[in-house]
């Protein structure tokens, strides 16, 4: 008996000791590891989530889309849980679009995090994540996808990684197409499955732009600047189609192209806008600039009659026309339409650097055009004070200032819209609704713009510098330029280096559409205006005018 009681008594010893554990073990949890293990428990079963804000789109000024976001996942891998690297990169390459070494190089690294891919599209990183690889995840995000290609790559711009526009449009208007991401707080039960989401800050969409590009004409825009660097095999080029009664741009091409969807294959420099990006001496495009002063004035008419030798001196230079002449007569027209270099000099001379120096600055250039595109530079005019003596023999012919194309297309815009120089600009709608056109401002009469034009129709005429170029029941305007560039090595006018542009519009009594192309350095066929720069110019206006239904005139 006494056996019985005292084995009862260890069990009911030990029972006790047992609980007094127990019990010391739960206040130890309880009490000194309660808040921890309660911040443990709270993060096991309670997350709060970034919510990506979908970013506006981009489209065209008849909703064609141009950029746009769709979901999809980053995704990673924790090396550490991987348990059998060459099985597993076996099974990831296919899908990742990725080589079985570079796969297996991500996840043996000793790291608990490595990314294996960004912005994966969403029913692809559903088959990844569908291999159940352990170690594996994928965070949703929204990915940037660009419908039409290259289509207007260079405004559009491009879209990084980090949720950030990195060029164009993308990088310019980031704070409106990105929106604000939101917040939600998600619970989950004990196997990890979701029983409560709440939002706790709600998200807000980016806004979407509508631009005042047209995707056909800028499509029939770049097709004809390809056309061109397969023929003349140029540095690059840059074309812009704008309406100038309103500065609406319907085109803004650059080439080389590059695909926004995969920037990295295109060639460096590539993304750069050279529409409003490329400095570059205008030539005898410039030379409407000095005709329009004069004629303003009042110190020319059209049919004011020069006497042209074949060369003048201007201080210590003497310049030249393009062909060896002898001395004739010439009116202001004709001056224009055969792009005369000793006429347009002669015409600077009568209105003097101070006079000739305002009328470089009213028509905008030195100054950036305002337009809404990402880049744009002001180029360079040489103030009054440094004018030499030699000066009013280069700036009137296009020669010793910078412009960008964008800046010689306002300026002719401002000639083809009746002497109002008007900003151009290329978004039409934020979120949706319109923007107000920019306000112009008078810079010549509307009789001197008449005029002028009339006289630039010449150019197109037989007997002008771009007299190969017609659209049949149109009457062309515009001027051909042809301008060396400074050698870099010896810091003169280059022999092999020239820009090809023309400028122009139609129909040329009311214009209603405007096209600049600037050729960088031609370097096979021709190096000319007229022959590398205004066909393209009439391939491009052919399309558009009969596309937008612009009646003949």
């Amino acid at each position: 008996m006494a056996v019985v009681q005292r084995r009862i008594g260890a069990i009911f010893g030990l029972f006790f000791i047992l609980l007094v554990l127990a019990a010391g073990r739960t206040a130890y949890l309880g009490v000194v590891r309660g808040s921890t293990l309660r911040r443990a428990a709270s993060n096991q079963q309670l997350t709060n989530e970034t919510v990506t804000a979908l970013r506006g789109a981009i489209t065209d000024r008849n909703g064609i889309d141009l950029a746009v976001s769709e979901p999809a996942r980053d995704l990673a891998a924790d090396p550490y849980l991987i348990t059998d690297a060459l099985g597993s990169a076996q099974r990831l390459a296919p899908l990742l679009g990725q080589s079985q070494a570079s796969v297996l190089r991500k996840l043996s690294e000793h790291s608990g995090f490595v990314y294996l891919a960004r912005g994966v599209p969403a029913s692809r990183a559903a088959e990844i994540l569908a291999l159940k690889v352990p170690g594996v995840t994928g965070t949703p995000v929204m990915r940037r996808v660009y419908p039409r290609g290259p289509l207007a790559a260079q405004v559009l711009g491009v879209f990084g990684t980090e949720g950030r526009g990195l060029a164009g449009l993308e990088y310019a208007r980031d704070a409106t197409l990105r929106g604000r991401s939101g917040q939600r707080r998600v619970v989950s039960d004990a196997i990890g499955q979701p029983v409560s989401i709440t939002e706790t800050h709600a998200v807000v969409p980016g806004s979407s732009l509508s631009l005042t590009l047209d995707a056909n004409i800028q499509q029939r825009t770049e097709d004809v600047l390809g056309a061109v660097a397969k023929v003349y095999s140029p540095k690059d080029a840059t074309a812009i189609v704008m309406d100038p009664r309103s500065g609406a741009i319907l085109a803004v091409a650059n080439w080389p192209q590059v695909n926004p969807n995969d920037p990295g294959a295109s060639p460096a420099g590539a993304l750069e806008d050279r529409a409003v990006g490329f400095d570059y001496e205008p030539g005898s495009t410039f030379k409407a600039v000095t005709v329009s002063g004069a004629l303003q004035q009042g110190l020319i008419t059209p049919e004011t009659p020069f006497n042209i030798p074949d060369q003048i001196q201007v201080a210590d230079r003497t310049i030249h026309d393009d062909t060896e002449h002898p001395e004739e007569t010439l009116t202001t027209s004709q001056i224009l339409a055969r792009s005369s270099n000793v006429g347009a000099i002669k015409i600077g001379g009568l209105e003097g650097a101070s006079a000739f120096n305002g009328w470089v600055h009213r028509f905008g250039f030195g100054a950036p055009t305002g337009v809404d595109l990402s880049g744009e530079e002001r180029g360079v005019t040489l103030p009054l004070a440094h004018y030499s003596g030699s000066s009013m023999g280069n700036l009137p012919i296009g020669q010793g200032e910078l412009v960008t194309p964008m800046q010689m297309a306002t300026a002719y815009s401002a000639i083809a819209n009746g002497g109002i120089l008007r900003p151009p600009h290329v978004i039409g709608a934020i979120g949706g609704r319109a923007q107000p056109e920019p306000q112009g401002h008078r810079i010549i009469s509307s009789a001197a713009a008449a005029a002028l034009r009339h006289m630039l129709e010449g150019v197109l005429a037989p007997g002008g510098t771009a007299s190969e170029v017609s659209i049949p029941g149109y009457q062309l305007a515009g001027k051909t330029g042809t301008a060396s560039k400074i050698d870099p090595a010896t810091g003169e006018y280059s022999k092999s280096a020239y820009v090809a542009s023309f400028i122009g519009f139609a129909p040329a009594s009311d214009p209603k559409l405007l096209c600049a192309v600037v050729v960088d350095e031609p370097q096979a066929g021709s190096i000319f205006g007229g022959t590398v720069a205004a066909p393209a110019f009439g391939q491009i206006m052919s399309f558009a005018l009969s596309y937008l239904g612009i009646a003949p005139g």
